[in-house]
């Protein structure tokens, strides 16, 4: 069963685009009874961007200890460390991440980049796809727990995992769950009757064994089978439900490390905090 007692956070140290992933990370840590641990992970300045500089940068460490001193005294009942490294942030964090046994690991969004840049994971992508445990990408202000989930699913082990994982972080919200159906172009007709189509009865059958999987939230609502696409879905879903943390594997047929398109499609710009897992 998933029970957070490392609870890692990936952070530049600066107040205003660290607070969303440090105030999350901090409540849900108090809410566990788990230690924090803080991650900078400090890229090395090229000689030309230092010929540059109208004056001298911060040195990473104290801005790291400053930081430090700020949050044990904004959180004084939690376990706080913190540590400075230098290197790529992917391959930090998924270090750091591994040697503390951390059991989630909270990111923020990453930088808007220009359109030749997309073709490549993002640090984001790359730290999801190396950890061993469960990203959550927190960007919305507030510390409230969370209070209505939907999990966007597949009825595969991965999906089953998101939802464990985001019922255990939030044991007191609301947990919904949606599949969004793809239907081949003769059951789009206006003649066609989508409740009997073969692939309704497939997914239906899918969910009917979905919800006998050992350990599945017992609060979770019948999940939905909806007809269209996932972003289609999603999005009307998200308007009509309101929630605030989205929830879905990692969605890969090829590889369980890897990330399938669609989620990593989501993780660039995720509609509210996102939550990521892979099979258990």
């Amino acid at each position: 069963m998933f029970d957070p007692q490392t609870i890692l956070a990936a952070t530049d140290l600066t107040p205003r685009r660290s607070r969303s992933v440090v105030a999350r990370a901090a409540q849900l840590a108090r809410a566990h009874g788990a230690r924090l641990v803080l991650v900078h992970a400090v890229a090395p300045a090229t000689q030309t961007v230092a010929r540059f500089r109208l004056r001298k940068p911060a040195d990473p460490l104290e801005t790291g200890q400053r930081e430090l001193a700020r949050l044990r005294a904004d959180y004084p009942d939690l376990d706080i460390t913190c540590h400075v490294v230098p290197g790529p942030p992917a391959e930090v964090v998924a270090h750091i991440a591994a040697r503390e046994a951390a059991d989630l690991i909270v990111l923020g969004l990453h930088l808007p980049r220009r359109v030749l840049e997309t073709m490549r994971l993002t640090n984001l992508e790359r730290i999801t796809q190396a950890a061993r445990c469960p990203v959550l990408i927190a960007h919305t202000p507030g510390t409230i727990p969370y209070r209505r989930i939907l999990g966007a699913i597949t009825f595969a082990p991965a999906s089953a995992e998101a939802l464990r994982v985001a019922a255990r972080l939030a044991p007191e919200a609301e947990l919904h769950a949606i599949h969004a159906l793809q239907l081949p172009l003769k059951a789009k007709l206006p003649s066609a009757d989508v409740m009997t189509t073969p692939e309704m009865t497939t997914a239906e059958l899918l969910r009917e064994a979905f919800m006998t999987r050992e350990g599945l939230p017992a609060h979770l609502h019948t999940p939905e089978i909806v007809p269209g696409g996932v972003h289609e879905v999603l999005q009307f879903r998200m308007h009509e439900l309101e929630p605030d943390l989205v929830v879905i594997g990692n969605h890969s047929g090829r590889d369980p490390d890897d990330l399938g398109n669609y989620t990593r499609d989501l993780m660039r710009a995720p509609p509210t905090d996102m939550l990521v897992a892979k099979p258990g």
